[in-house]
């Protein structure tokens, strides 16, 4: 995968995410994480563009780690949703889980090989 179709992947989910945040539950619960997921969720596709600019490869590092951890936090945001039941729209809801996990292992692997590459150095 190059790192423009990574980029559109993290634009399209968080496109979904914007989406699901209309099925959300308006309650106290339902607006608390509509407001954290649509936040987080939308943040790796920002700083995925910063690390694309990373000064070095320890900056990309931590640029990616930073995308990495914004996506851990939509995973658990997406699973207190679902196991709340707090979503209106199931489908939606399963696809951006689906998505998402995908996305993190995609970040995992780049962060593994950038810094055993970094270390050959």
């Amino acid at each position: 995968m190059n790192k423009f179709d990574l980029e559109e992947r993290l634009i399209l989910f968080s496109v979904d995410i914007i989406k699901l945040s209309n099925h959300i539950e308006n309650s106290i619960a339902g607006l608390h994480l509509n407001k954290q997921i649509v936040r987080s969720a939308t943040s790796p596709a920002l700083n995925y563009g910063e690390a694309q600019s990373a000064e070095s490869t320890r900056d990309f590092i931590h640029k990616m780690g930073i995308c990495l951890k914004e996506l851990r936090e939509t995973f658990i945001n997406i699973k207190i949703l679902k196991y709340a039941k707090l979503s209106k729209n199931e489908e939606l809801l399963d696809k951006c889980y689906t998505e998402n996990n995908e996305l993190i292992s995609i970040f995992v692997k780049s962060i593994e090989t950038a810094k055993r590459n970094n270390s050959k150095k």
